[in-house]
């Protein structure tokens, strides 16, 4: 069959062949600037991607670091308050010793001027710490009977083999030779 077509409605088909045609450039630039697009996008995603996973590892390791770091700090500080704990030990059993010290000069300075011919004095201790001096042991033990001594508890140290400490002694007398201790 044959048609016939008029020749304005031929020029309207061919216009509007021409108006799809061109429209479908149109578009088939378009699809080919966002499958461009595309690819850029993901190109650009990957590298994200891959800097995400960079920065991943270096939390995990600034992390690993930063627990290291506190467990150090924490045994630095345990470390620091026991030696600030062992000079306050020292420092405290200084000063006694230097106490002692002065207490014993003292006493061998009274026991002295007592007996001025004496050869020995016999200091008396309590708990360890010098509590007097004295010219004869009775003297001495009269002097701690009169602070509450047991009259019966005394012995001498080398017929006890008690080897206590004589912090642990209430009361001790100890006969020292004059011109020994300096």
């Amino acid at each position: 069959m044959i048609r016939l077509v008029r020749s304005s409605t031929l020029r309207e088909m061919n216009a509007q062949t021409v108006e799809m045609h061109n429209r479908a450039t149109y578009e088939y630039g378009r699809a080919e600037k966002l499958a461009i697009d595309v690819e850029n996008a993901q190109a650009l995603l990957e590298e994200e991607r891959t800097a995400a996973c960079d920065m991943g590892e270096n939390l995990l390791r600034s992390q690993d670091l930063v627990e290291t770091m506190e467990k150090d700090l924490a045994a630095a500080r345990d470390d620091l308050a026991r030696a600030q704990g062992e000079l306050s030990v020292l420092r405290s059993q200084q000063l006694l010793d230097t106490e002692d010290r002065a207490v014993l000069r003292m006493l061998l300075r009274t026991a002295r001027k007592q007996e001025a011919r004496a050869d020995l004095v016999h200091i008396l201790f309590r708990y360890g710490r010098p509590h007097s001096a004295h010219g004869t042991w009775e003297a001495a033990q009269s002097a701690a009977e009169s602070e509450g001594a047991d009259r019966q508890g005394w012995t001498s140290p080398s017929t006890t083999n008690e080897a206590r400490n004589p912090n642990e002694i209430a009361w001790r007398i100890e006969s020292l030779r004059l011109g020994s201790v300096k």
